[in-house]
């Protein structure tokens, strides 16, 4: 066998939000590193999609609304014992502050940043997730740098989870559980369907990009897979940057 220190062999990995954009490209990297993946979201026809496109055997998939504890707790109950964790289930919402919803917050904060902190605690209440584990957040430049107008609920959110990070990191370093985060810029996925952003608006955004293009799902997947091998062994703590130079202005 070839030497390979991102290899996923022998691990368990779960994977929330995988029915599509990056949380489906981290499922399938994951199963062509080795792993064996538990994916989740709420969608099954578009989860089944993702299952049909991973490699190997062995896989599961899980239905869950992150939006909803119970069916938080009943996937919990349902899962393996893991190895790692990808928490990337999470949504967004254009809106001036004047404008801002009380249940709209509610849903934004719930979905990204409490029921990702109440899933990890419910897997170590659990005893789900292993001792010699990797945990990843997928958070956004929003929440720790560049953020811009009518974003800043989701802002918020992200925000949220990464400082959140930081405090779980240090908690689980005795058990040599890593913690960590990516913080993508803008990355071509379905998250902005809806939103009212025209083509227009979204080329001249593109301007400020000095790699002079928005990332794809696998740019931020194969971050993530190096978090969760034993390579970044040494790395918890961290928000992990990933925004083609956006943050450099």
């Amino acid at each position: 066998m070839s030497y390979n220190p991102y290899s996923l062999q022998q691990k368990t990995i779960l994977i929330t939000g995988a029915s599509s954009g990056i949380g489906r490209q981290t499922a399938i990297e994951c199963t062509r590193l080795g792993a064996t993946v538990i994916i989740s979201a709420r969608n099954e026809q578009r989860l089944k999609e993702t299952f049909e496109m991973l490699e190997g055997e062995g896989h599961q998939y899980l239905l869950c609304d992150m939006s909803n504890m119970e069916a938080v707790r009943e996937m919990v109950s349902q899962s393996p014992r893991i190895d790692g964790l990808v928490s990337n289930a999470g949504f967004t919402k254009l809106q001036t502050i004047p404008f801002l919803q009380e249940d709209d917050l509610n849903n934004l904060f719930q979905v990204n940043a409490l029921s990702p902190i109440l899933l990890l605690k419910e897997l170590l209440k659990a005893r789900k997730l292993v001792k010699h584990s990797s945990v990843v957040f997928t958070s956004s430049l929003d929440g720790i740098g560049p953020t811009t107008v009518a974003n800043s609920a989701y802002a918020a959110t992200k925000g949220a989870l990464s400082a959140f990070v930081r405090g779980a990191a240090l908690e689980l370093a005795g058990r040599n559980t890593r913690v960590n985060a990516v913080c993508p810029g803008m990355v071509n996925t379905n998250i902005l369907d809806g939103s009212g952003l025209s083509e227009e608006d979204l080329q001249e955004d593109l301007k400020n990009y000095p790699l002079h293009r928005y990332g794809e799902p696998r740019d931020i997947a194969l971050a993530i897979t190096y978090l969760l091998s034993d390579a970044a062994s040494w790395v918890t703590g961290n928000n992990l940057i990933i925004d083609g130079g956006l943050s450099l202005h």
